[in-house]
């Protein structure tokens, strides 16, 4: 079944979730991911079964968000030292700007990708709400260092490979979730390192909180790609790398944080491949 988005119901939990996405506000989209529902809370039913589609107007301004930050090409965002006030503030900005971005890549999930399990939509819309979370502590921090969401320069990776992998959600679970938002877990603790050598615990607290979470969402990402796998009679081992080369995700490189990967529900065999020791 498809359905246009504005004749869909309003309550249903993958309306709503479009309708944040398009949100270009940052401090309203993040509120209103956060007043979705909570794990284990009522909700109306959700139509897991419809095909949305969006309308002219609708698909222009997909995602919502503001006209700052200015967004750039990734090697134009100027590199800065951490031990300066101002390059600590463009890093924590950078890591704002990341969270921003993955509200919208979990939302987009919800409403995108129809007739996946109920526990699909409920995953996501938790990880939305936890994603806003994260996005909230780092601006208010910001704005404790004299600066504010939108002072600096950023580029738009993520939400390009959610652009890449929006007619293949097994492609989306494997590249977005698995790969991009999994750099996460290897590169927060050294920026941590860095955050509490310029003196700022504060940040290394909000970090360790992004941290905790992002294990979760990666565990989801890995879950529901396994089950699709599953479900498709594809082998995950050999087709993740198919997949990496067809949509030109970045191959990753070491250090990586082979507790955090395990923990998220890599295998010993996928670290490897990471570390091309298989």
């Amino acid at each position: 079944m498809m359905v246009h988005a504005a004749q869909h119901g309003s309550n249903d939990l993958r309306i709503q979730a479009l309708a944040i996405l398009l949100e270009a506000e940052p401090g309203a989209k993040a509120a209103a991911a956060l007043a979705l529902p909570e794990p284990g809370s009522a909700y109306d039913p959700i139509d897991t079964a419809a095909s949305i589609t969006l309308t002219t107007e609708q698909s222009a301004k997909l995602p919502g968000r503001p006209e700052r930050p200015r967004l750039v090409e990734a090697k134009q965002v100027p590199t800065r030292s951490p031990f300066t006030l101002d390059g600590r503030a463009a890093l924590l900005h950078a890591i704002c700007h990341i969270e921003f971005n993955a509200i919208n890549l979990a939302l987009d999930a919800v409403w995108r990708f129809a007739g996946m399990p109920e526990a699909f939509y409920l995953d996501w819309i938790q990880v939305a709400r936890e994603e806003a979370l994260h996005f909230n502590l780092l601006r208010a921090h910001l704005q404790t260092l004299g600066h504010d969401y939108g002072d600096f320069q950023a580029h738009d990776g993520l939400w390009s490979m959610c652009e890449k992998t929006q007619d293949d959600i097994l492609a989306r679970m494997a590249l977005v979730p698995r790969t991009l938002e999994a750099r996460g877990l290897d590169a927060t603790p050294l920026i941590q390192n860095k955050l509490a050598r310029a003196g700022d615990p504060e940040a290394v607290a909000i970090l360790d909180i992004i941290l905790r979470d992002e294990v979760g969402h990666v565990a989801i990402g890995n879950r529901w790609f396994h089950h699709l796998c599953q479900q498709r009679g594809l082998d995950a081992r050999t087709l993740y790398p198919d997949l990496v080369k067809r949509y030109e995700a970045p191959r990753l490189k070491p250090p990586f944080n082979e507790a955090a990967r395990l923990a998220a529900g890599f295998t010993e065999d996928e670290i490897a491949f990471l570390l091309g020791t298989d």
